[in-house]
């Protein structure tokens, strides 16, 4: 079972145990500046190609010529260069040598990356090789040819089985050999020793540079183990360095917690190759519906043709039949005027006649018919023509037809219009064509909540129009959309992706109050009650002309016809930027009994601790179980009072937004204000909710206040004490 699941492992894997340039196993793996892995032999391979292509376009072409991108070699290519390097590096052939196959460069493009790497003035020798990856590339041969056995190396013929390698000793041995080469109480009874291989790795790493040091320090800077002897006078004496220790632990660390996110993301993953794989189902059916559309606009093409060849032909048949039979009739009529022939012999035999009377009743006649032939010799023309030219196609417009055939213009990629969209108990998605592109017949609208703990698949809804409603999304949450558009089998790109989020709390349902407080000389409402609007009449005028020194006049206020008194809630709406002074919020019935019954000194700013002026008296006095909370707008601003809790920021006047949302949670004593276009809260406050609340408004010069339209109409009865 152990190794049934080692073989699983190790074949998962396999794809990352294959050299990029020969496309095998790795053979001795080196390491190179870009992190990738290479094999030894093709490090060779690539260098002595990168030198000969260098050699050839040196000779055969300008500096300024474009640079020879290497194909990764075959590995007869390499046996072939290995062999063919140790000819030219015997004794006794020309030119110079190169010890051990060294080749001149030391710089060639990596195959896994594609990016110059340069070797350094050691080339192959300063570079690492990666025993790791040898160790794990080896148990995959060994789980790949695991009925195939490792003979011991020590046995003499015929050879045992071994049972187990020495990574001192670089050999496998069987037991007994084992025990002869490795005697109890001796040194090499100490020796390391593992399961069957043929894979051997030194004990310790030595530093490529400093042959005979081994690596104990790591270099930040580089990403590679040095020795100390780098650090005091190499290449890294300037660099970073920390132990081997610590660079162990950190990097270990990090690769721990690098596996434990992916396989914490195991579902993610999982979701995502199950997008790949609808989306290899969905190319593989698009692919075929484009040939068989295909093979049916070349057939039509082809049936047109043969029907306009039949007719074309059949023209020129009918043709050709009623020529010839004029010109054959003709060519009788005239082979009558030969003697002996037709008229003319007919004539001959009228002469022989003696009899008066019987010859003049047909010479008259035949007189006629002899003085047409006559005429006829003199203006000769034949009675059809032979030529068809103007039975010749001309098909040069239609060959250059032909020729340009392609496919149809793509469609062009749909733009979400953000401006139109929104989102509340539903969600209202629109989008666009760009101009001059051809329009689709149909679009995919797909849609995904966002979640930080799953990656969730995407829904699709299909639509012929350019917008769409979607219904059942959860509350408070961000959404992604995006849409594609149809014609037969060809699609456009997906549009770029948009995410919009949802209210905190189910959309509260309400129009503006007519009866109750609603002052009809100051205000002007909408048929419909979901626009109310503040008129600085011939009243406010007259009520200044009186008053000789200064005065504030009264905020006119308007509530919701609907009251809350349990649950969360969220409402929206839109204010116009002209309006001088708005105040937003909610109040209890209590407090709104209070404004709407009591009288006030209009003349004092001071009587109303929410009065609408920003005097600082209010930050000092505010009490938070106060029964109402109102948000001040005015002149493009909102303004944020000092004691409340902002959640956008430490500002206190802010842009005003496009839509407000009010979020009132009764239940918990809270209400926050929102910018209802990306559902960003603005602030929140504690509010007394005691009794029954409304949404509450109030206006004071020029203003407007319009609900959103999509909240639907809802009347409930009012509280009885109002």
């Amino acid at each position: 079972m152990l190794l049934f699941l080692l073989k699983v492992t190790i074949k998962n894997i396999e794809r990352e145990l294959v050299c990029p340039a020969c496309k095998e196993l790795y053979v001795h793996p080196l390491i190179l500046p870009c992190q990738h892995n290479i094999c030894h032999k093709c490090v060779k391979e690539l260098l002595y190609l990168t030198e000969d292509s260098t050699d050839v376009s040196s000779e055969s072409s300008t500096p300024g010529s474009p640079r020879v991108r290497v194909q990764s070699p075959s590995v007869e290519r390499l046996d072939r260069l290995v062999r063919s390097g140790s000819q030219r590096s015997s004794p006794g052939l020309r030119g110079s040598k190169r010890n051990s196959l060294t080749p001149k460069v030391t710089s060639f493009a990596c195959p896994g990356c594609l990016h110059d790497v340069d070797l350094g003035e050691r080339g192959i020798n300063g570079l690492f090789r990666n025993f790791t990856l040898e160790t794990i590339v080896e148990r995959y041969r060994q789980a790949a040819r695991a009925a195939t056995a490792i003979m011991c190396d020590y046995c003499k013929p015929p050879a045992q089985e071994s049972t187990k390698s020495c990574m001192d000793c670089n050999a496998s041995f069987c037991n007994e050999c084992f025990k002869i080469n490795h005697p109890w109480g001796t040194v090499k009874a100490q020796h390391e020793y593992v399961g069957p291989t043929t894979q051997f790795r030194p004990k310790v790493l030595m530093c490529p540079e400093h042959e005979m040091e081994k690596v104990n320090m790591y270099c930040e800077i580089c990403r590679r183990p040095v020795c100390h002897l780098c650090k005091l006078s190499g290449t890294h004496a300037n660099h970073r360095v920390t132990t081997m220790s610590t660079a162990y632990k950190t990097l270990k660390e990090k690769l721990t917690k690098g596996i434990s996110y992916l396989i914490s993301k195991e579902s993610q993953v999982k979701n995502q190759i199950s997008e790949l794989e609808l989306l290899i189902k969905q190319t593989e059916g698009n692919g075929d519906r484009a040939k068989e559309e295909a093979t049916y606009s070349f057939e039509k093409l082809y049936n047109i043709l043969e029907e306009r060849k039949s007719f074309v032909l059949k023209s020129i048949e009918n043709s050709k039949g009623s020529r010839l039979e004029k010109l054959k009739y003709q060519m009788e009529e005239y082979q009558g005027l030969l003697e002996n022939n037709g008229l003319v012999g007919y004539a001959q035999e009228v002469l022989k006649e003696t009899d008066h009377s019987c010859f003049v009743q047909i010479a008259k006649q035949l007189q006629t018919r002899i003085q047409k032939a006559s005429e006829s010799l003199k203006t000769f023309r034949p009675a059809a023509q032979s030529g068809f030219e103007e039975y010749i196609i001309d098909v040069e417009k239609e060959e250059d037809m032909l020729n340009d055939i392609a496919f149809s213009k793509s469609l062009a990629m749909p733009e979400i219009n953000t401006d139109e969209c929104t989102m509340y108990n539903k969600a209202r998605i629109c989008w666009n064509e760009p101009g001059n592109s051809n329009p689709a017949d149909s679009y995919v609208l797909e849609f995904r909540k966002l979640d930080k703990n799953e990656e969730l698949l995407w829904k699709e809804v299909e639509t012929s129009s350019t917008s769409k409603v979607i219904s059942d999304l959860d509350l408070n949450s961000s959404y992604c959309f995006r849409v594609k558009g149809y014609r037969g089998s060809t699609s456009s790109p997906y549009s770029k992706e948009v995410i919009l989020k949802t209210p905190p709390a189910p959309v509260f349902d309400f129009l503006f109050d007519d009866k109750c407080g609603y002052n009809k000389e100051h205000l002007v409402l909408s048929a419909q009650r979901d626009t109310v609007e503040s008129m600085a009449g011939m009243s406010l005028l007259l009520g200044a002309e009186r008053v000789q020194v200064g005065c504030y006049t009264c905020l006119d206020y308007i509530i919701g016809d609907t009251g809350i008194t349990k649950g969360r809630h969220f409402w929206a709406f839109s204010i116009d930027p002209h309006s001088y002074l708005v105040k937003v919020g909610v109040t209890s019935d209590i407090k709104l009994q209070e404004w709407l019954h009591n009288p006030r000194d209009i003349s004092s700013p001071r009587y109303d601790q929410d009065s609408g002026h920003d005097s600082g008296s209010e930050d000092i006095s505010y009490d938070s179980s106060q029964p109402f909370t109102l948000a001040t707008i005015g002149m493009k601003k909102f303004l944020i009072p000092k004691s409340n809790v902002a959640c956008a920021g430490t500002e206190r006047v802010l842009p005003l937004p496009t839509c407000i949302g009010v979020c009132l949670d009764y239940d918990k004593g809270k209400v926050g204000f929102y910018d209802a276009i990306n559902m960003k809260c603005l602030y929140e406050r504690d509010v007394d909710c005691t009794g029954t609340m409304y949404p509450a408004f109030a206006l004071l010069g020029g203003g407007n206040i319009h609900l959103e339209e999509f909240i639907t109409t809802k009347h409930l009865d009012y509280s009885p004490e109002i």
